[in-house]
């Protein structure tokens, strides 16, 4: 019996023995595999946050993953350990400095071979040009804002109370907090997107404060995804690597790069397939919020925020989407984000935290650390729980769950000895003003004096000091005015809209059935018919155009932001990639209804009669955009809309004969007035005095009103473009 145990356990001895050796081997043979990949990294290239030496400007990240000690593995618990490292799990939350790269063995799902977690397959990064590394400090950054009271009152409002922090290249900093803590308005201000003067405090890039220069240095990925729902994944970020890669990169360069960016970020199974919307079925969020950050990533900043990536994601796609950014971060580059409840392995991926609660620093440093920070001032879960969860509640002042420190218990005590409401508890109140008097007693000036030193000078030598274009202003219109065609193709040819169309037409040739022009009641008739006309196609481009602006004013403030065009080669290609699509449904209008009524049956008449129709809807369209750009308001948009065109269709000369003089200097402004008047000239050569049209001559002020329209108030809309306020400082 002793000797089969004696035996079995020899056995197994000798197993443990072999899997050691086992596992030795294979730690050789990917150190050797290591070795050889670091050399061909030196041959071609690799991110320029992995570049061995000591050149100023990289960043090489430290590693999450534990090292392994084989030779102590004596133990099943030990080898466990071991399968588990070599799996790519890590233990280690606060990570350590790596030694050389030629005695470093990575195991082989490590993070510098990063694994798509939905598809399994390992991806290469992307290899992109050196990148400007930019050391980001902010201190006592303090904003308000004014509110109203009442009708004639206004108060100012605390948003953020001396905020301090930094962030360095290949860092990954999450901000953390309740919702209305301050998040979102801290990372607009620090990327530059949210300036006006009550903004205090010192904010510096490389010891440089903001300007220009630096928009194409910094990335900005807002909450809500800004894209065009009919383009696909890979035209979106083709037509933004066109107006944003610089002029030195060919065509398929940039082609080149895009293909890289969609390989890095995992979305080769979805490139063809469109973005979506609320009404369009498209790719996940998970895949739609990787567009965007793909969209930012592609010029290669140096800086890149993001307002909470994984909001509306699963945990595994969340994770993905964390791990994209770590891949970021390697590159160099610094990686500022807000995030809002992440899970307990998201939460131990950042690099360092800024905790905020009412606007107020609650912690900054190490995200591994602040657990370790709480416990010290006498904060700390009474069970377990999710690092993440635990700091929310403190931000909340809930300390359910969690341990009370010695100085609110007093409190809690002293104000049940004066009030009659016993509570066993301390306020949130309390308990804020305790965080805060806490870190700064303890903290504050360890961290101002941390982000007074490193990562300064490079800016002013290596950033641009002018404006540069990726396309001249013809290629930009030429990009944008195709991505126009594209994107809104499905809206104006929808079966919805022809259907409309058609269905218009045949009750207008119906009703005026071969309309009969030899009697003064048919000649009445078919006047009307005209007019209708000159409304129907004065009515439909306004209500079209006044959308134009309003729902593109997310992606215009967005792309302007970053000076992806120039603003009046996206005005042209705006208002001339719609006339195509704005010029074919009335094609087809005018082909049924002018031989069913029986208009009159010459080429020139009726190519005359398409014309005019067409400048009528080119005239209209200005005036929606107009007041469309004008407004930016949806609803206050149409309202003005309706009264406008009600007054143009009241003044067009059909229902008033005699209007009032003062106020018949208004058919002048109406485009109906005009068009009316022209269909009349080209139907009849001499307009029956029965139809009462006065000082009718041959037709020229009448074209030249329109054709004043048409530049008139598109000059305006621009005017009017011009003057909107794009989220950056000047």
């Amino acid at each position: 019996m002793d000797s089969t145990s004696r035996g079995a356990s020899g056995g197994i001895s000798r197993t443990k023995s072999e899997q050691v050796e086992m596992m030795k081997s294979l730690s050789r043979t990917a150190s050797t595999e290591t070795v050889l990949s670091s050399e061909k990294r030196k041959v071609v290239g690799s991110s320029p946050g992995k570049r061995s030496g000591g050149s100023s400007g990289y960043h090489i990240r430290k590693t999450r993953s534990t090292q392994l000690n084989l030779d102590e593995v004596n133990s099943g618990a030990a080898l466990s350990r071991a399968s588990s490292a070599s799996l790519g799990f890590s233990f280690s939350f606060t990570g350590f400095t790596p030694p050389p790269l030629a005695d470093f063995h990575p195991h082989s799902f490590s993070d510098d071979d990063p694994l798509d977690l939905e598809s399994g397959i390992k991806r290469n990064k992307l290899v992109a040009e050196p990148t400007l590394s930019i050391y980001l400090k902010f201190r006592d950054v303090k904003y308000k804002v004014v509110v109203k009271e009442g009708v004639t009152t206004t108060k100012e409002k605390d948003i953020l109370n001396g905020i301090s922090g930094c962030a360095g290249p290949g860092e990954v900093v999450a901000m953390m907090g309740p919702s209305g803590s301050g998040k979102t308005t801290l990372l607009s201000i620090l990327g530059g997107r949210l300036s006006n003067n009550t903004i205090e405090g010192s904010i510096t890039y490389n010891d440089q404060a903001y300007n220009k220069t630096l928009k194409r240095r910094i990335g900005f990925v807002t909450q809500d995804d800004v894209l065009f729902a009919h383009l696909t994944v890979k035209e979106t970020l083709t037509y933004a690597a066109l107006l944003l890669l610089p002029k030195t990169m060919t065509k398929l360069q940039k082609e080149e790069r895009v293909m890289d960016v969609i390989s890095e970020l995992g979305l080769e199974r979805c490139e063809n397939t469109m973005i979506g919307g609320s009404f369009v079925r498209g790719v996940s969020g998970g895949e739609r919020k990787r567009v965007c950050i793909g969209c930012e990533i592609i010029v290669n900043p140096s800086l890149l925020f993001l307002d909470e990536p994984t909001s509306g994601l699963d945990s595994t796609t969340a994770l993905r989407t964390v791990q994209v950014l770590h891949n970021i971060a390697e590159a160099g580059k610094t990686v500022v984000t807000t995030i809002h409840q992440p899970s307990s392995r998201l939460f131990h991926k950042f690099d360092k935290l800024v905790l905020l609660g009412k606007g107020s620093l609650l912690y900054f440093g190490k995200a591994s650390e602040s657990m370790a920070y709480f416990e010290s001032i006498g904060c700390s879960p009474l069970i377990a729980m999710n690092p993440a969860e635990f700091l929310l509640d403190i931000a909340n002042g809930n300390l359910t769950d969690i341990s009370i420190p010695p100085e609110l218990e007093d409190r809690v005590h002293s104000e049940n000895l004066t009030s009659d409401i016993k509570t066993s508890k301390p306020s949130a109140n309390d308990v804020h003003e305790y965080l805060v008097v806490a870190y700064e007693s303890r903290v504050t000036d360890k961290a101002k004096k941390e982000g007074a030193v490193g990562g300064i000078g490079e800016l002013g030598e290596n950033v641009i000091t002018r404006r540069e274009w990726g396309a001249n202003w013809w290629e930009q219109y030429s990009i944008l005015f195709l991505r126009g065609i594209k994107e809104r193709r499905h809206d104006y040819l929808s079966w919805m809209r022809i259907t409309q169309v058609i269905a218009t037409a045949l009750i207008l040739g119906l009703l005026w059935w071969r309309s009969d022009v030899t009697t003064p009641k048919g000649l009445q008739d078919q006047a009307g018919l005209l007019f209708f006309i000159a409304v129907f196609w004065g009515f439909f481009p306004v209500f079209t155009a006044i959308f134009t602006f309003p729902q593109e004013r997310a992606m215009l403030n967005k792309e302007r932001a970053v000076d992806m065009y120039k603003l009046s080669a996206y005005f042209m290609a705006r208002t001339t990639s719609d006339l195509p699509l704005d010029l074919f449904l009335p094609l087809i209008f005018m082909l049924i209804v002018y031989f069913m009524a029986g208009l009159r049956q010459t080429a020139t008449a009726f190519f005359l009669s398409v014309l005019i129709v067409f400048l009528s809807i080119v005239a209209a369209q200005g005036l929606g955009l107009a007041i469309g750009a004008t407004l930016f308001d949806i609803k206050k948009a149409t309202t003005l809309a309706s009264v406008t065109v009600m007054t143009f269709m009241l003044a067009g000369g059909f229902f008033v004969k005699r209007v009032p003089s003062f106020i018949s200097w208004l058919r002048y402004l109406s485009f109906n007035y005009h068009t009316y008047r022209l269909l009349l000239k080209v139907q009849y050569d001499q307009v029956p005095s029965i139809l009462n049209v006065n000082h009718m001559d041959n037709g020229v002020k009448e074209i030249v009103s329109l054709i004043v329209m048409v530049f008139g108030y598109r000059i305006l809309a621009y005017i009017s473009l011009r003057q909107i306020n794009v989220t950056t400082t000047s």
